[in-house]
């Protein structure tokens, strides 16, 4: 007998043994890629992202370019872009249809777009999105009177891509009916510096000012218009703006 130098070793006398070593480095590769797998899905997780998309606390309801709007604000608080933002609303409300029968939870689409379009939203500073109120708008019959006696709820999704993972997101918020303020706008929020560099002020994300607005959607879509539509947001072309007095601002 000798002490035993040397190295153990798989010969073709044991095949058991090759049988239990071929089994346990495919076991243990499954594994291993198992754990890597969990550990990616955790760290890649786009629930930190969602939570950096903030939506206006309450929406607004005025004049724009001479048709009546429901409007919200949405911002992204992190300088990493989103990839393929879309935002679009559900009205959750119960209908009875011309033949007597109740619907509950009834499903309406809300369509929400800026001024450039509706489709691949370009987050680069905050956005006032906006909902034209014509004859095909579930809000067409409301009025500033039966407003917050409705019966519904406006919930509005923002689906959107991670730019550094490129795992996608979904962003729910919603509104009621005493959430929604009849006759305000928001206050703008990009001013232009002394230096020429365009600067968000997120005090006033969510704060209003009342403006003059029609009691309903029916004078805008007549003859004539009897009130001043001429109102615009803070989205339209970066144009520096003065600065507005708070003193008739509210906040929400």
């Amino acid at each position: 007998m000798s002490i035993g130098y040397g190295f153990r070793l798989i010969t073709p006398y044991c095949p058991s043994a090759i049988t239990v070593f071929t089994v346990q480095c495919v076991f243990g590769t499954i594994i291993i890629c198992f754990w890597c797998a969990v550990v990616m899905t955790k760290v890649a997780r786009p629930k930190k992202r969602a939570k950096t998309i903030s939506f206006s606390e309450k929406a607004v309801i005025c004049a724009k370019q001479g048709v009546l709007c429901l409007q919200i604000r949405v911002a992204n608080l992190r300088k990493s872009l989103t990839i393929g933002s879309q935002i679009y609303g559900k009205l959750l409300r119960t209908t009875v249809t011309p033949e007597g029968e109740s619907i509950i939870m009834d499903q309406i689409s809300i369509e929400f777009m800026v001024d450039s379009g509706k489709d691949n939203l370009f987050f680069v500073c905050p956005l006032t999105l906006y909902h034209v109120i014509d004859e095909t708008s579930p809000f067409f019959h409301m009025t500033v009177d039966n407003l917050q006696h409705q019966e519904f709820e406006l919930v509005v999704f923002l689906d959107g891509t991670a730019e550094s993972t490129s795992s996608s997101y979904q962003v729910r918020t919603s509104y009621i009916p005493r959430e929604i303020m009849w006759g305000y706008q928001f206050l703008p929020i990009i001013s232009r510096n002394k230096d020429g560099k365009y600067c968000v002020d997120f005090s006033n994300f969510s704060k209003v000012v009342h403006v003059d607005t029609a009691p309903c959607a029916y004078y805008y879509h007549g003859e004539s218009n009897v009130h001043d539509t001429s109102v615009s947001t803070d989205d339209e072309g970066f144009q520096e703006m003065e600065k507005t007095d708070q003193s008739g601002a509210s906040n929400m």
